[in-house]
């Protein structure tokens, strides 16, 4: 049994805030709790994870860490679009030069059992290129807004380095075309 089993109905029926903070507090508790523990049980699989798919390892320790969460936010009728942690293409990632300290930032919005918005909740996940490494947990960041254009703007003002990365289908998309142009240029 998840010992936050229960606590995410027991914070909203006793909330002084919004449905979408007490979302956010719940799940970052529930990270702060078990982030090492996800990694620790899970160390042979993530890391055969890592060495397959390279990066596609981080989703899967993702879907490990957040399932609990998702069987709370079922049980007390809210539902994410996309699931957590939030939609890989729309996604923005930046981080130092040699690549061992990346963030990447992925939303969901949050709608309650009628479908009616409650909010997003940003995941931002810390991870390194060059090994199966998480240099420190992930965080989370509950914003009011829903639209993907609202949350673009408000992380562009939170954070300089999300406003200059791309999203990852347009980043996809001029690594492409460089390797398509280095190929050319070769022939």
């Amino acid at each position: 049994m998840n010992k936050y089993e229960g606590l995410l109905q027991a914070s909203l029926a006793n909330r002084s805030e919004s449905v979408i903070e007490t979302l956010g507090r719940y799940i970052d508790a529930h990270i702060e709790s078990n982030w090492r523990d996800t990694l620790q049980n899970h160390a042979d699989k993530l890391q055969r994870a890592y060495e397959e798919a390279g990066d596609m390892a981080y989703g899967t320790y993702l879907n490990l860490l957040l399932g609990p969460v998702h069987k709370e936010m079922k049980g007390n009728g809210l539902q994410p679009s996309p699931r957590l942690p939030g939609d890989f293409d729309i996604s923005r990632e930046w981080g130092n030069e040699d690549e061992s300290d990346q963030q990447r930032w992925m939303w969901s919005a949050i709608h309650d059992g009628d479908g009616s918005p409650l909010g997003t909740i940003v995941l931002q996940i810390f991870h390194d290129h060059t090994q199966f490494r998480l240099p420190r947990r992930p965080g989370i960041l509950a914003l009011s807004v829903t639209g993907k254009e609202e949350v673009v703007r408000v992380l562009s003002q939170k954070s300089a380095s999300f406003e200059q990365a791309l999203e990852f289908t347009e980043e996809y998309k001029l690594y492409l075309q460089s390797l398509n142009e280095e190929q050319n240029s070769t022939n």
